[in-house]
């Protein structure tokens, strides 16, 4: 994961970048997805979602000279630096289901702390079970992060914004929230994005 914080004037233009970025990233050697999401509001916040087939096809490709070039041409264009986040995949799909137009992407960070981390990890594995079942759900995953193993990071996929209304009302979601409340570390950060 990686978040990108653009100038409110200069959304368009890192936008664009990242476009370029994400057609490059793809062509390297152990990508295995790349996404590029943009935030709905405010509209100048980005993230990356990518997996890669281990630390040296990832390494490889932060070397690469287009993910270089494009740290170092937008570096002016954004309000802070890039927050990069390794994670290992806890409950990730084996295959990528394909994503229509008018999807909607979900990216929530969870952290509790340590002594907790077991309890979120099976309250999250019971969350994605039961997620996965909706109607209109087309992807749910969970990433533990590699530095700190009590923080993740949630990545849903919803066919539209109805479809993500209906999740966050159902009764296993309410349930997930009320358990992950009182051992939370932080504000449940919930952001939403379209894809680029």
């Amino acid at each position: 994961m990686s978040y990108i914080d653009a100038g409110p004037t200069a959304h368009g233009a890192v936008a664009n970048a990242l476009k370029q970025l994400a057609a490059a990233s793809r062509k390297d050697d152990g990508n295995v997805r790349y996404e590029i999401l943009q935030r709905t509001a405010p509209q100048s916040q980005f993230a990356i979602v990518s997996i890669w087939k281990g630390q040296a096809a990832y390494d490889a490709h932060m070397a690469a000279a287009h993910t270089k070039d494009f740290r170092a041409k937008n570096k002016p264009n954004l309000i802070s630096a890039i927050d990069d986040r390794l994670h290992n995949g806890m409950e990730i799909t084996a295959t990528d289901a394909k994503v229509a137009p008018g999807a909607i992407f979900v990216v929530t960070h969870v952290d509790v702390p340590p002594p907790r981390k077991d309890e979120c990890i099976a309250a999250l594995k019971a969350l994605v079970a039961d997620s996965r079942k909706e109607a209109n759900a087309v992807r749910f995953e969970v990433f533990q992060q590699t530095s700190r193993p009590n923080h993740f990071t949630v990545v849903e996929v919803w066919k539209d914004e109805k479809a993500y209304d209906g999740h966050i009302t159902a009764p296993h979601t309410i349930r997930f929230r009320d358990t992950l409340t009182p051992m939370s570390g932080a504000l449940y950060d919930e952001r939403l994005y379209k894809a680029l």
